[in-house]
């Protein structure tokens, strides 16, 4: 009944840009945070970024400076903008988010499916 949906990778030379987006579906009720996390090959996920309903955010250090978090509440929406890309963000990005849905009050979590994001040197 719900969906996270991300979409925007792809393959980008090292000091690239790309955005990426998170598009929530379904019988949405609340959404409290979300989250950008990543996984590369051989790796932990590790949370990249997250960010508030009120629109406070938080970076891992290795992104925090060249990585900006958004969301637009009225669309369900969220993205993250990565500039100055290097090799080393190469990996399958995750959306994630804290929900609730019109016919339950309680939180729970989800994710979507990922979309690769290959940065070649």
């Amino acid at each position: 009944q719900v969906q996270l949906v991300e979409s925007g990778g792809g393959l980008v030379q090292a000091g690239g840009s790309l955005r990426l987006s998170c598009a929530a579906s379904g019988n949405i009720g609340i959404i409290n945070y979300m989250n950008w996390y990543r996984q590369a090959p051989g790796k932990q996920r590790e949370m990249v970024a997250r960010i508030s309903s009120g629109g406070g955010t938080n970076y891992v250090d290795s992104v925090r400076g060249r990585f900006t978090i958004t969301r637009d509440n009225a669309k369900n929406t969220m993205y993250l903008q990565m500039n100055s890309l290097k090799p080393e963000d190469t990996a399958l990005y995750y959306c994630n988010a804290d929900l609730t849905t019109k016919t339950s009050s309680y939180f729970r979590n989800y994710w979507g499916q990922g979309t690769q994001v290959t940065v070649s040197s």
